[in-house]
């Protein structure tokens, strides 16, 4: 199969030839920080992305990556096509997983890479097939933006950088423009302003909201625990979501204690974790078994043929 992930294991990712030794191989929590202070957001945002992701804050970027993509479940207007197609409820995990594997190659990779070209091209196919308004997918792109850093604010072992943030909007930015977004906002802050109004304007319950965020969080509890105890679990998952998309979902909100007590947890792995020595090894999700390719993928065959 062309474009499979069976690479040899010591091939690391061409963003990797970018950085110095000291930086790989960092021995303080402050190198990678100071090296990216030297960079520039915008010409140097596939790098700084790399290091973020999957250096700094791999387990953090996946996660708040997750709640990304639900949050556009709570859109009314746009889930009616994501449940007639079938891939959020019938298929999650699949659907889940080429998800993770073409954003991953594209982040890891770089979007000017072969492999990096492949992920586009392969979701541009995906999109082409349905008539997907240019605001819902400018929304979706600003998610992408937006809850990584807002994740980070609540839950980081430390804050992002203006310059970080920044870079995260050249990126996104620069990926949406080959999606072929139309109006993307010209700054990050007009992005941000966007991504606000549309959630006021459009966060509206609906059955078809409920289904597929119904669906995706019992993917999440699956992972962790048997079907018998998803009640006791879901609630977990619903602490960490806000009232507004909690409303357009239809989930309960979760008890004060309980929303406490997981932002707690969540803030006693982030203070620990900034005493330990920083990682000297990228997660690369491309490089990792999953449920659906447990043997390997081929980038042009991720998502659905129909």
């Amino acid at each position: 199969m062309k474009n499979t992930f069976t690479i040899p294991a010591d091939t690391l990712p061409e963003l990797h030839s970018h950085f110095p030794e000291r930086v790989l191989n960092a021995r303080s929590r402050s190198t990678r920080a100071e090296h990216i202070a030297t960079l520039s957001p915008e010409r140097d945002c596939q790098e700084i992305a790399f290091l973020l992701g999957c250096y700094e804050f791999p387990w953090d970027t996946t996660r708040s990556l997750e709640l990304a993509l639900f949050r556009v479940f709570g859109v009314a207007k746009g889930t009616p096509l994501l449940v007639q197609t079938g891939e959020f409820l019938s298929r999650v995990q699949k659907r889940y997983d080429d998800t993770v594997l073409i954003l991953s190659e594209i982040l890891e990779n770089g979007y000017d890479s072969p492999r990096g070209r492949a992920a586009l091209r392969r979701m541009n196919e995906q999109h082409g097939r349905y008539q997907i308004p240019n605001d819902e997918y400018l929304y979706t792109l600003s998610t992408f933006i937006f809850e990584p850093i807002r994740w980070n604010e609540r839950f980081g072992w430390r804050k992002l950088t203006q310059l970080e943030k920044q870079s995260s909007y050249y990126l996104w930015r620069e990926i949406g423009r080959r999606m072929g977004i139309k109006d993307i906002p010209e700054s990050y802050e007009a992005f941000e302003r966007f991504n606000i109004e549309f959630e006021r304007t459009h966060f509206r319950f609906s059955e078809n909201n409920r289904l597929l965020a119904e669906s995706t969080r019992n993917l999440m509890l699956s992972w962790v625990l048997p079907k018998w105890l998803w009640p006791v679990g879901a609630p977990f998952i619903h602490a960490l979501l806000d009232e507004p998309m909690l409303r357009a979902v239809g989930f309960p909100s979760p008890p004060g204690w309980l929303r406490g007590l997981v932002e707690g947890l969540l803030r006693v792995r982030a203070s620990l974790l900034s005493l330990l020595p920083p990682r000297r090894r990228a997660r690369l999700l491309t490089r990792v078994k999953n449920r659906t390719y447990p043997t390997g993928y081929a980038v042009d065959q991720l998502g659905a043929d129909r």
